[in-house]
């Protein structure tokens, strides 16, 4: 047995020595006597919200997803509840979970730990996707919201996303004043377990009718559906909580030929037929593909497990079916929401998108072009949504999105909705298909039109302890030794969000950036290429966001054109020496 720190053997004897359940002792015992690397990974730290909530592997711990981390973490927002809403008779949270092994059993803690805070809890009955959770928040009138998910993590994980009042996740100050609640339950004896089931009420089909035609009411091109009804599409749920609800918008929506993935249609934690059910990966989304090559189909469309995401592929030129990014579906449905918001007399001067401050500029150069404002914010839909909250009842906030596969039509939901987007996506097809032209052909359209933007991202991880330290230390070394150049190209303007500047190289000034503070920094480059470096705040990576520009003067030279753009990318991302 290797020596074990002091402080992760006295993190792990507490449980030992406390009110835990014989399993989860004899698990910990078990890593201590054959495995302390786990052991201090297990042990090192406390789960703490990030970007995406509270996320991690599954398994005995204080810094792992268990029952009492779980129920711990509830005590402490039921405490918080009750600290913000002391006037109100009956303070109410509504909980859903996806498909992931121990998500209905983690969201069964929930529903019981609140409960017995005396909050009334609506909980559904079967696996929802997480915007429908969102929906239900200001639907039900709710003061909180939790949905059980790893979103499209691998499967050894599970996570706890917290929502507010107005349906989207917390924002500061409720995310850091939450957690202080939080870090106050220090012990499993201060949680009240047992659940009052007076309290807890089951909801489902009623909520998912209501959600639907909400979805329905977004559609602009009804005609245009009519018309390509027939439009062939693939749909796969990669055995998550879309499995109902993307066909059914989908049909709602008037597309009669949509053919689903069947043996991804079965909801499972193990998500038996991918390595990872991550649409952004080829690999997730091969079976979709290969059922769509073999039915002739024009669109293909998965969703992750709590069907927040989306990936599609359409047919090039050469009919042969590629991956969009998350950047070329942003801009295709922002181009086709303000294309037609524009053409309908609904654009007024008040009308608003936003994006993220990682997601492609094209969305941006879209937005001046049709007169709509666009705002930046940190990564993190909860940041759109705060966003829309803090304009409600002055602008009207047409769509949004995100480089990773999240995007948002209208604002009855308050998160990135992949069965809006499904929806929305497929309706962009079809009236595209009333133009006489395909979705790529579309996107050369917008590329010859606003600029030929390309992005790349690289994620580089760093597990453990060691590897958390090894990300801080590479955020450091950015900060106080940023380079004059990359790929031999000026770097022109530096953007720090933990300091909250913007440092102008050339003019020699800085002005604050009016964001919340966030570790993330950016480098501008003089050719207008743009370089993020961020630490994810769900998953032990850091990661790199990388983006060029350049002009297609004619859809013809698309493929020089990209191949151009390929290589300064590759150029800028070997000068950055990450290994």
């Amino acid at each position: 047995m290797k020596n074990i720190d002091p402080y992760i053997l006295s993190r792990a004897n507490q449980w030992l020595d406390g009110n835990y359940d014989a399993e989860t002792k004899d698990a910990i015992r078990y890593l201590i006597e054959r495995d302390t690397d786990e052991l201090t990974d297990a042990f090192y730290r406390d789960l703490e919200f990030g970007t995406g909530g509270l996320r991690g592997v599954m398994g005995a711990g204080t810094n792992r997803m268990n029952k009492y981390t779980v129920g711990m973490a509830t005590q402490g927002l039921a405490n918080y509840l009750l600290m913000m809403f002391p006037g109100l008779n009956e303070i109410k949270i509504a909980i859903a979970h996806d498909s992931r092994n121990n998500s209905r059993f983690f969201a069964q803690i929930a529903a019981n730990v609140l409960s017995a805070n005396g909050c009334t809890v609506f909980l559904f009955d079967d696996l929802r996707p997480t915007p429908e959770l969102s929906f239900s928040i200001r639907h039900l009138g709710c003061q909180s919201g939790i949905v059980i998910t790893a979103s499209h993590n691998p499967k050894e994980y599970n996570g706890y996303k917290v929502y507010w009042d107005d349906g989207g996740q917390l924002v500061p100050p409720h995310d850091k004043n939450a957690i202080n609640e939080v870090q106050k339950i220090t012990s499993v004896d201060k949680v009240k377990w047992e659940g009052v089931h007076d309290r807890i009420i089951s909801i489902g089909k009623e909520i998912d009718a209501v959600y639907l035609q909400k979805i329905k009411g977004l559609s602009l091109s009804p005609e245009a559906i009519e018309k390509h009804k027939d439009l062939k599409i693939v749909y796969t749920p990669i055995h998550g909580s879309g499995v109902n609800l993307v066909p059914q918008s989908l049909k709602n929506f008037g597309f009669q030929n949509v053919s689903t993935v069947q043996a991804q249609c079965i909801p499972d934690g193990n998500f038996p037929t991918v390595k990872s059910p991550n649409p952004e990966e080829h690999a997730a989304m091969s079976m979709a593909i290969e059922q769509a090559q073999e039915l002739d189909a024009d669109l293909v469309l998965a969703t992750d497990p709590d069907a927040d995401r989306v990936g599609v592929a359409i047919r090039d030129n050469h009919n042969q079916f590629i991956l969009l990014n998350g950047n070329q579906t942003a801009s295709l449905l922002i181009y086709y929401l303000l294309n037609q918001w524009n053409a309908k007399g609904k654009i007024k001067g008040k009308e608003f998108i936003v994006k993220t401050i990682v997601t492609s500029e094209l969305l941006k150069n879209i937005a001046d072009q049709y007169k709509v404002a666009c705002f930046d914010v940190l990564t993190g839909f909860k940041y759109i949504a705060e966003i829309i909250r803090k304009h409600e009842g002055e602008l009207t906030f047409i769509g949004g999105g995100e480089e990773s596969y999240g995007y948002l039509v209208g604002d009855f939901v308050r998160d990135k909705d992949a069965v809006i987007s499904c929806s929305m996506i497929a309706e962009t097809a079809a009236w595209a298909a009333s133009q006489g032209i395909t979705l790529y052909e579309l996107l050369l359209t917008i590329y010859h039109q606003f600029g030929f933007y390309k992005e790349s991202l690289l994620s580089v991880t760093k597990k453990g302890k060691a590897g958390a330290e090894e990300i801080q230390q590479m955020m450091l070394g950015y900060r106080t030794a940023p380079p004059a150049k990359i790929h031999n190209i000026e770097v022109v303007t530096i953007k720090d969000y933990l300091k909250g500047t913007e440092t102008n190289l050339e003019k020699g000034y800085e002005q604050p950036l009016g964001l919340p503070k966030s570790d993330v920094i950016q480098f501008f480059l003089a050719d207008g290429s743009k370089i993020t470096v961020r630490p994810s705040g769900t998953e032990p990576k850091i990661k790199f966001y990388f983006g060029v520009k350049g002009e297609l003067k004619d859809k013809n030279q698309f493929a020089e054109t990209d191949a151009l753009l390929d290589e300064k990318l590759k150029g800028i991302i070997a000068s950055m020496k990450l290994g």
